[in-house]
């Protein structure tokens, strides 16, 4: 799916208040760990990340999503009215009904012809949000769109943490609860418009998308808890990201190691970065890297990695971006970006 005329006229992202370091969370389950014969600083030497962030407690994403959202706005210099798509992406939502974006949408004041709503796809639902927008965009259906994610993984860490304090907790549901302590929050938000009335040069050239709902079962996951097995999701991940590399190649332009000058990717931890860069064989330093600070933040991840290596001055203009998007389930997304 190429595109000739859409652009990201502003990111902008909010990041929670409160740094939980590993440390803290093994702390914390010192007893179940020491019981089950887990060595103190596994949680880093796994994942490689240090810290996370996490909201207040009950902090909705509506709420923070918002605040990202007003950033956005503001640095796109847009009239909000003129903002034709509201596309809301995270995983975590205010309630099952109604939909997260109406909250968004009144919180902003938008306009009632603003269409608005979810779109859910695990860590991958603000690349698919940013390609809906785009479609839209280029049809000439809407001037500006909006896309959305506030995580809000907090309340969910510690119920994780509650359950594996448990003296009745197994070696098996400690591994199967590991990646839920890699997870954290932010809150992110995307101007999308059209390039021939845009304000920058960040135009997005197009997207691909493949999937392997065969592996659905690897990461599942309520509000309140996740149950993954690691070591599968990262070889059916690896594989999957693999494949969607190759259609990347054959469908978007300048898409190789040599024409890249970064890689935007959506996060899981050391050792899944590292898999990922051996097999698409892809240079190491050119992937932004925010996990040992921020941990896994979900669908808001892979636009929060991009505006931070935008901010670090790691792009600059007519430099060639990889957005690299891969959510349980398995599904995959790949975006050309030139900025």
């Amino acid at each position: 799916m190429l595109f000739r005329n859409v652009a990201i006229e502003s990111v902008a992202y909010d990041l929670a208040p409160h740094r939980i370091t590993s440390e803290w969370l093994e702390d914390q389950i010192a007893e179940t760990m020491e019981r089950l014969s887990v060595p103190r600083g596994r949680l880093v030497d796994l994942s490689g990340i240090h810290e996370r962030r996490l909201w207040d407690p009950g902090t909705r994403p509506s709420t923070v999503a918002t605040i990202a959202a007003q950033k956005a706005i503001e640095a796109a210099e847009i009239d909000p009215q003129e903002i034709g798509c509201l596309i809301n992406t995270s995983v975590f939502h205010d309630y099952l009904e109604p939909s997260t974006a109406v909250f968004i949408h009144r919180n902003l004041n938008l306009s009632p012809a603003c269409t608005n709503y979810d779109v859910r796809n695990a860590c991958l639902g603000f690349v698919n949000g940013m390609t809906i927008a785009a479609m839209m965009i280029e049809l000439g259906a809407i001037k500006y769109g909006l896309v959305v994610s506030g995580e809000t993984i907090q309340d969910g860490i510690m119920a994780t943490v509650e359950r594996l304090k448990s003296a009745d907790a197994t070696p098996q549901e400690f591994r199967e609860s590991f990646a839920s302590l890699t997870l954290g929050c932010g809150a992110v938000a995307m101007v999308l418009s059209r390039a021939d009335e845009s304000r920058t040069s960040h135009r997005i050239n197009g997207a691909v998308t493949r999937a392997a709902t065969e592996h659905n079962e690897l990461c599942i996951g309520q509000p309140t808890w996740m149950k993954t097995d690691a070591s599968g999701l990262l070889v059916a991940g690896v594989k999957l990201a693999t494949e969607t590399w190759q259609m990347a190649a054959e469908t978007l332009p300048n898409w190789s190691d040599d024409q890249i000058a970064l890689y935007a990717p959506h996060q899981v931890g050391s050792r899944h970065m590292a898999a990922v860069a051996q097999a698409l064989g892809i240079t190491s330093n050119k992937l932004h890297l925010n996990f040992p600070t921020q941990g896994n933040m979900a669908s808001a991840a892979v636009p929060i990695t991009l505006a931070q290596a935008a901010e670090v001055g790691r792009i600059k203009a007519g430099d060639q971006v990889a957005l690299l998007g891969i959510g349980s389930g398995l599904n995959c997304s790949m975006m050309s970006v030139t900025w």
